[in-house]
């Protein structure tokens, strides 16, 4: 079967100063074609992990909170959320910014969310108020990062409700097609490919953002006995494309592969250090629907036959990076082992980063999540975890954050390096000096950030020891902040106490440079 690809982006139309890394990334995307998945071995799990992804999903789609909300109450919302969600260690927010065709965010392309204001197409009360700006600047004063979420085929997750007048359904309704109770891009549509990578090109460019970031919702989930309805698509392009008529499936397949490999090329030709994140349903291919029998050992819904993704692929050819598939089960759940599934993603991840989607209400209510979190320290290419849903942590639903604090997230941790993508260092931090005034004591030190330059400095880490302990940087728990600020506040100890503070700093691809101390009383 032919595999064609849109013609995306070239190296000539990257420029300036982007042009090395974005070289690089290029070729690495070419190399991970040839990659073999490494054989799977346990390791010891380190009770304060110094690099480990920390992740939380905050959906809109159905949300009805944020309606509720003027532009002033939902900033010291949004400011709580960070603040809260930095306390229970999360270290990255996933939110959904485009959950139906619209945006948290100002846009020319697409509405404002009828998730945040009741109506699609109505602005915020505050004209200049940007939940996407705001949230980014929240985050990284706090050195977390921030996922922008796309949904990248839904339009209406309700048939029911109403479209904007400015919205691209109601110039060009024949790309578009209805399945069950929802309305959708038909998938198999270059010029549907073509627009949203469009939107992502428009949100990176303008935004800040740390990553791109779509979950499983590709081809929809499948509605028994109704077939998806992209007949005129597939007369259209099947043939054309290499598809013969009893090869719908592998086209649809080829259709996400598309969009996915032309997303990955949108973003690295706009901003090369911006990732691209996938999580997909917890499922690749059941064992017995492969002819190989590398699927895994579970009976259930495929990515791969089912919605048509074939993140495998995906991950294999270094088109997304980093993979977040969704194990929810339980352990020893009779046809999805939450153990089960997790030792085989992290044998079929090709060396790119590997975070495991982990569900709350299930976990505790079988008083499960620390030991999956502790099973999923213990595989080697497994990097961290993300929370669904991320307002059970905010509410601390059952304690949750709470048992957060005090367990698997009690020492903060850095997210890993995207080394793949850039494996060099910051500078060392320069001019670390203690200031007093008359209420207050802190350390500064000298800031030469470039938001052009992703080699540069973006955030620091501070570090504290005992006086005499031995300085060792590679200890989590003796990190006591990240910021992006170029100074931090001292605690005040009645002046009898010693310590040695360390401050290094932080590139956009996470690479962590050597260390400036400084000794301090407090």
């Amino acid at each position: 079967m032919k595999r064609p690809f849109d013609s995306v982006i070239s190296l000539s139309m990257i420029t300036g100063k982007f042009l090395r890394i974005a070289a690089t990334l290029f070729t690495t995307i070419l190399m991970f074609g040839c990659g073999v998945s490494r054989q799977p071995v346990t390791r010891g799990v380190d009770p304060f992990p110094k690099r480990e992804f920390r992740g939380v999903w905050v959906q809109t789609v159905g949300q009805s909170r944020y309606q509720q909300m003027n532009s002033a109450a939902m900033k010291h919302y949004l400011s709580e959320m960070v603040r809260k969600f930095d306390e229970a260690g999360i270290n990255a927010l996933i939110f959904q910014v485009r959950p139906e065709a619209d945006a948290f965010y100002k846009s020319n392309l697409e509405p404002w969310s009828r998730f945040m204001t009741g109506i699609q197409g109505k602005a915020p009360d505050d004209p200049d108020f940007d939940p996407l700006a705001f949230l980014i600047a929240e985050c990284h004063k706090r050195g977390m990062e921030l996922h922008a979420w796309l949904n990248p085929y839904r339009v209406k997750s309700n048939i029911s409700s109403q479209l904007a007048p400015g919205h691209i359904y109601w110039k060009y309704p024949e790309r578009f097609v209805q399945y069950g109770n929802q309305l959708f891009f038909d998938p198999g549509l270059p010029e549907n490919r073509s627009f949203i990578c469009e939107v992502v090109r428009d949100i990176v460019s303008r935004y800040d953002v740390d990553a791109i970031h779509m979950d499983d919702y590709f081809y929809p989930y499948p509605i028994a006995g109704t077939p998806f309805p992209d007949d005129g698509s597939f007369n259209a392009y099947a043939a054309s494309q290499g598809f013969s008529p009893g090869q719908r499936d592998d086209w649809r397949r080829n259709n996400v592969n598309l969009l996915i490999r032309q997303l990955k090329y949108t973003i690295a030709g706009t901003k090369p250090w911006v990732r691209f994140g996938i999580s997909p349903f917890g499922i690749y291919r059941n064992k017995r629907n492969t002819p190989d029998g590398s699927g895994s050992d579970t009976n259930g819904l495929e990515n791969y036959s089912d919605l048509y993704a074939d993140i495998k692929l995906w991950v294999e050819k270094g088109w997304i990076d980093y993979n977040l598939p969704q194990l929810y089960w339980e352990i020893g759940h009779d046809r999805a082992d939450y153990t089960t599934l997790l030792r085989w993603w992290n044998d079929n991840n090709f060396g790119q980063p590997l975070y495991i989607g982990q569900d709350l209400e299930r976990s505790m209510k079988r008083n499960e999540l620390d030991v999956k979190i502790r099973q999923s320290r213990e595989m080697p290419f497994v990097q961290g975890n993300c929370y669904w849903y991320g307002y059970q942590i905010l509410e601390n639903t059952g304690g949750v954050a709470d048992q957060l604090k005090r367990g698997a997230h009690r020492a903060k941790a850095l997210i890993p390096p995207y080394t793949h993508l850039h494996q060099g260092a910051p500078g060392k931090v320069k001019r670390l000096a203690q200031v007093f005034t008359e209420d207050m004591h802190f350390l500064t030190w000298e800031e030469r950030k470039d938001p052009n330059n992703p080699e540069a400095a973006r955030e620091f880490v501070i570090y504290r020891f005992d006086a005499g302990e031995k300085i060792d940087i590679s200890r989590a728990e003796k990190i006591v902040a990240v910021t992006s600020d170029n100074f931090y506040l001292l605690p005040y100890e009645g002046g009898r106490n010693r310590y040695t503070y360390v401050v290094t700093a932080l590139d956009a691809f996470k690479n962590e440079g050597k260390g400036a101390k400084i000794k301090v009383v407090l």
